[in-house]
């Protein structure tokens, strides 16, 4: 319990604790100071390789001073202790805002061991997640997690439902199953959006992948946006859309495209990855239109297109 007492506290360069709380767990080689405390091993366990779970009462002590990014390894330290990861030592000159005195020149190995052995647990992992990270790679694994949290599609008022994009494709077969319009790859269908219609949401028979057509009304024209709901870990390509907008007889658009992966829908018009369906043809038909859309796996839709 008093592997971070205040003397090691002190040797890393920390000066107070505040009173938050984040649970991390130790996975390392505390033999020096097992030792120093007299702590004796459990039976039938190696002092050396049992993990010792922690309370840390400052998640801000794991964090760049500076830049208040985690510390990752090197870590470095001026001659009173102030730390600063080797990005920071470069922005000031190596030179301690602390203290005014030269950094950037004496890492500090034990903040360097204690970041190298702590371990924390994904953020999604209520979702799902089991993966334990090392503090300092932490921002990076939740930008690759597929456990990333996805929400609701279904314009209702009262479903604040959230969670991982397998456990979403279940509650909207559960829940909203009368508000989706099923579909199967590779097989074309006809949406017919009115004037007062801002969002449809359709599902995949098979695997369930959720997709959201959303339109935008500007004094311009239609904004019409294809998205999948589900984590953006996934990258951009798994599916595509092809779209055939049916003013009238005469007058038709067509566009195939990527669909980009979002975890939730969007609630104002898209910069970039859009249809604008002009607002002079929309005026015809009282700003009705039909889509004839079909949506792919990879990039069929270009193809087909």
């Amino acid at each position: 319990k008093k592997l971070l007492g205040s003397r090691n506290l002190k040797a890393l360069g920390f000066s107070h604790l505040s009173y938050l709380y984040l649970q991390i767990t130790i996975h390392g080689y505390f033999k020096c100071n097992m030792a120093e405390q007299q702590i004796p091993p459990a039976e039938n366990q190696s002092s050396s390789t049992t993990p010792v779970s922690l309370t840390l009462l400052d998640p801000d002590v794991l964090e760049c001073p500076i830049c208040r990014e985690p510390l990752k390894i090197p870590i470095f330290q001026c001659e009173n202790g102030h730390l600063a990861c080797s990005q920071c030592c470069e922005k000031v000159k190596k030179i301690c805002p602390s203290c005014k005195s030269p950094n950037g020149y004496s890492r500090c190995r034990a903040m360097e061991r204690v970041i190298e052995a702590c371990r924390v647990s994904c953020p999604n992992a209520k979702y799902g997640c089991k993966e334990n990270t090392s503090f300092g790679n932490r921002a990076s694994h939740e930008k690759q997690c597929l456990f990333a949290p996805c929400f609701c599609p279904v314009p209702l008022n009262d479903c604040n439902y959230v969670g991982s994009d397998k456990n979403l494709r279940n509650h909207i077969r559960a829940k909203h199953k009368d508000h989706v319009i099923p579909i199967v790859f590779d097989t074309p269908l006809t949406l017919v959006m009115g004037s007062s219609e801002k969002i449809a949401c359709f599902q995949e028979k098979k695997d369930g992948e959720l997709f959201v057509v959303q339109a935008f009304r500007k004094s311009y024209g239609l904004v019409v946006s294809v998205n999948c709901i589900a984590p953006s870990a996934h990258g951009l390509g798994r599916f595509s859309c092809c779209m055939d907008v049916i003013i009238d007889p005469s007058i038709k658009l067509k566009q195939a495209s990527t669909v980009r992966e979002i975890q939730k829908k969007i609630h104002e018009e898209p910069k970039d990855s859009f249809m604008l369906i002009p607002s002079h043809m929309l005026m015809l038909t009282d700003w009705s239109f039909g889509i004839d859309i079909c949506f792919s796996r990879g990039m069929d839709s270009f193809i087909r297109a």
